[in-house]
């Protein structure tokens, strides 16, 4: 099923934090929180502003996003939980390319 989100709205996969700790401790499933990082898979053209010049959103398919722990609305489509959320919930987006250069450094 095909599903474009309206205005400024973004549809996210959660993407599941390592079940393992640094230490080697497993983390059972009922033990974890839900993830708060998520892939944004969809997003909508974006808002409109008070003159009505379309404003387009900051995220596009593909990003790696952190967003509020209670954000957005859970859905189920085509078997698989996803969210929908506006724009103004997703904290930042997450930039892996800066991160292995720091690491690197």
């Amino acid at each position: 099923m095909k599903f474009r989100p309206l205005h400024d709205r973004v549809m996210i996969r959660r993407i599941d934090p390592a079940a393992k700790t640094t230490g080697g401790i497993i983390i059972p499933d009922t033990a974890q929180e839900k993830p708060m990082e998520g892939e944004v898979v969809a997003a909508g053209p974006g808002a409109r502003n008070e003159k009505g010049a379309l404003v387009p959103l900051s995220v596009k398919a593909g990003d790696r996003i952190l967003f509020g722990k209670w954000s957005g609305t859970e859905i189920k489509l085509d078997g698989e939980d996803l969210l929908i959320m506006a724009e103004s919930d997703i904290m930042g987006v997450i930039d892996a390319p800066s991160i292995a250069k720091k690491k690197a450094a």
